[in-house]
């Protein structure tokens, strides 16, 4: 919960930040300029990459296989595009991150193993739930 705060807080201050400086080196037209034209290039290539799944995902049912990456990639692709549209250099940068199929399974891979490596510790206990059962033979009087 801390982590979600801390990046409501420190994203708009970065963008806001690499605005100000990458706009004075080249003006604030042509920041203006790259802001829409990233965004229009960015929700372009998120549409063509968004359908480049959902064939994948057809097949892989056509297979009888489950489109557990498939439904990864599109969920992480309507994401890439909202951070498209979203002005701002950093947001920029994270949603092309998202969207390009060689560093969205980087990304997948990397979080894949840290799962993985969690789901590996073995615990020596049996999750469950238990009552004293008092057997009334048992009692003396």
């Amino acid at each position: 919960m801390n982590s979600i705060l801390l990046a409501i807080i420190l994203i708009p201050i970065i963008e806001i930040y690499l605005l100000i400086k990458i706009g004075s080196q080249i003006g604030a037209l042509t920041t203006i300029l790259l802001i829409f034209t990233t965004a229009i290039i960015g929700i372009y290539y998120a549409k063509y990459e968004g359908l480049n799944t959902l064939k994948a995902g057809f097949a892989q049912l056509n297979n009888n296989q489950a489109p557990t990456y498939e439904m990864l990639s599109g969920a992480a692709i309507a994401m890439a595009a909202v951070l498209l549209i979203i002005p701002g250099f950093l947001t920029d940068l994270i949603g092309f991150s998202l969207i390009f199929p060689l560093s969205r399974k980087f990304i997948f891979d990397n979080i894949f193993k840290k799962f993985k490596q969690k789901q590996n510790i073995k615990n020596n206990f049996i999750d469950g739930e238990f009552e004293d059962i008092e057997d009334d033979n048992d009692r003396k009087v």
